[in-house]
Parts: C-alpha cells; structure tokens; sequence
C-alpha cells in the first residue's frame, strides 16, 4: 500500500482486555460463560491451595527454615487456569512462578517440599536454587534462573511438534520485563516465521522486580509486540480465571489447527515482593496494594461460584478447606527438612551421561579429603558417599 500523505504513525488504539467476569463476579460476556462446573470448582480449589502453599513456605524462608522463595500471590489464575485448558501433554517452559501449572498436574505438596529444603529426595538433588521444580513425567520443564532462556526453546520445541504433525503444543511463560531481553524477540520471530506450535503467555504483573512496566517501554503492553512479529494476539485479564481458561483454549485450538503460534497478555499484578531476596514496600506505594486487593482471582471466581449456586462458598467452609491445605503443607515440610541432604558426590554426577576420568579423580580427592578431614565437617546430615 502506498500513499502520497507524509504521515508518521504511532499507536493510536489500544488493544482491550478481554474479560468474561467482573470484579464482584458478575457475568459481563455470556458468550463465554460455558466452562463446566467441575472445572471451574477444580480450579478455584486449586487457587486456594497455591495460596496456602505459598504463604506457608514464604514464611518457612523467613525463619531460616529453607533458603529462598517466590510466591505466585495475586497471580494464581495465570497459571491454574492455564493448566487447566492446556491438554496435560503439552510442555510448559515456566519462568518462575508457575507452580500453579504443577499443582493442577498433580505435583505433590511433598514434592514441592523435597524441592524447597534441597533433600535427597529432590529431583535435582539440592544442585538446584527453591522452587526451580521440575517434572519430565508432568511435561514441566525444570525453571531455568537466567531471564528468557525459555522463550526460544519453546519456539523451537513447537517447531518439532509442528514437524511431528502431534496434537501438541509448547507453552512459554514468561513476564513483561523478559520482553526486553533479546531472547524473547529472536524466540518470537522464529514462531512466527517457522509457523511453530507454540503459546506464548506473558504475566504482565505491572514489575520486573523493582522496575514498573512504563519504565521499561512507551507502547501499548507487550501484546503489541507481538502483533508486530505477525502472531495472533488477544489480551486478558489475568485475574479472571474463566477468561484465562477460554483464552488458552481457544488459542490452543488455533495453533494446533493452523500450526501457527498464538500470544496472550496476561493484565495481572504481583501481590507479593519479587522474590524474599526483595522488599517491595521501598518503590510501590501501600495505596497500590490496597487498591489490587480487591481484584483477587481467587475472592472473584469464588463470588461468581456462589452467584450461580455452583458452590456453597462462605467462611466457615473457606476457613475448612484453606486449614486442610496448610495443614498438609505445615507436615511436608516437616518432613522434608528431617530428610538427610544429598551426598556430596551428587556434585559431580549427572554432568554428563557417564562419569570423565577428571570428575572422577576429583570425586575420589574428595572422598580422601573428608576421610582425613571428617571431624572438621558436619556430615551426618548428609547421605553417605
């Protein structure tokens, strides 16, 4: 298309946000309101027990009791919901707040505990930071520390998928401040370019740690981006679980059918600090907060259940079912931190498929030297070499 007018354009409308309930759980978009009972109770519980969870392990890192945490508070429809619409063999690269996705796929509250006190029945075997979990059985990718190293390995397991002709998907999950790391645009661009069979999912939580989103960019969220790579794109309100639910359905559909990728802005907001290493108090205001409580994913599923006589919600029954969960989080704990730590040479194994000769001389200089040095080291909390 070509014009004789010398017009510089920007952004001139803003892309919505797609809603089905409002804040008090009224029905604003019947055409959607069709998720079953069943998965909408499903969902809400397992809302609830992601908040208990976390709260309990929050304040387990606060007392010494495991060395680090990240809660997924204010942001628990962005996962559970998401799972929740995905197929369960599809393979999610998480950032690092998605244990929601795990909770729905069955990852035990005993397993989320191993992983937390770096245990010996921990996956990873303690060589991993807390709530880097992951599950091969789940198709969870292990939470990867660095910013965005999932987005292009998403892309790229979407492409095998595509190539496979399989009726499955790769999901990226990711937040609006990897959207300014140089990962997220190569990873997007070979989507979009190679038709790849994956979703994008971007929490859009307002802060990259301490970073406000208007800070890291004038356009209108991320979903512009995306449109700019040529990818289907929609953007939602995070903290509405049936609108997180038929978004993620719906462009799961397309994808598989069109072998084209798909993108969803999540409009949500992080209740907590960034991670225990952060104290948010000291760059957002309490009147923020406050004002971001009322939109609650959880307080606004649940109102929309008992309008529609679709659960018996009130306090005493809430209290009930959130008491059951800390409870069962309170004892895995427990549990789990009594459970000896991995053996030290767990260092060196697994770094390749077998052991090379140099890890395996430096395996035996350090059996030699706790031999000799034993009584220097506190090892009886350790699984023995």
């Amino acid at each position: 298309i070509y014009t004789s007018k010398l017009n510089f354009d920007s952004v001139s409308e803003k892309i919505p946000t797609f809603r089905v309930i409002e804040l008090k759980g009224k029905v604003i978009a019947k055409k959607y309101d069709n998720t079953d009972t069943a998965t909408l109770n499903k969902i809400y519980e397992k809302m609830v027990q992601l908040e208990e969870m976390d709260m309990i392990l929050l304040q387990a890192q606060r007392q010494g009791r495991i060395s680090f945490y990240m809660t997924a508070l204010g942001e628990q429809a962005c996962t559970v919901a998401v799972a929740a619409a995905l197929n369960d063999i599809d393979l999610i690269y998480p950032q690092y707040r998605e244990h929601g996705c795990l909770i729905w796929r069955g990852f035990t509250i005993d397993e989320f505990a191993h992983q937390c006190a770096s245990n010996s029945r921990d996956p990873a075997k303690g060589r991993q930071m807390p709530v880097h979990y992951t599950s091969s059985k789940l198709n969870f990718v292990c939470v990867s520390s660095p910013l965005t190293t999932q987005v292009p390995q998403a892309s790229g397991a979407g492409y095998t998928f595509k190539l496979q002709e399989l009726d499955r998907i790769a999901v990226a999950f990711f937040g609006e401040g990897a959207s300014s790391e140089g990962d997220f645009h190569s990873g997007m661009n070979f989507a979009a370019t190679l038709g790849c069979q994956t979703l994008f999912l971007c929490r859009n939580n307002k802060y990259a740690i301490s970073t406000p989103s208007d800070e890291q960019f004038k356009g209108d969220g991320v979903a512009s981006k995306s449109q700019g790579y040529g990818m289907l794109t929609i953007r939602c309100d995070g903290n509405d679980a049936i609108a997180v639910y038929q978004a993620v359905k719906n462009a799961r559909e397309y994808i598989v059918k069109n072998k084209k990728p798909a993108f969803i802005e999540f409009m949500t907001y992080r209740q907590g600090d960034h991670s225990t290493s952060d104290h948010s108090i000291l760059y957002r205001e309490e009147e923020e907060l406050k004002s971001w409580a009322q939109n609650n994913p959880i307080t606004r599923l649940g109102l929309y259940l008992k309008k529609k006589k679709y659960r018996e919600i009130d306090e005493e029954s809430d209290k009930e079912l959130r008491k059951k969960y800390r409870q069962e989080t309170i004892k895995a704990l427990k549990s789990a931190i009594e459970e000896k730590k991995p053996g030290i040479h767990e260092l060196f194994n697994d770094v390749y498929d077998r052991q090379t000769d140099n890890l395996e001389e430096q395996t035996k200089q350090l059996r030699e030297h706790l031999d000799k040095y034993q009584g220097k080291y506190n090892l009886k909390n350790f699984e023995q070499l």
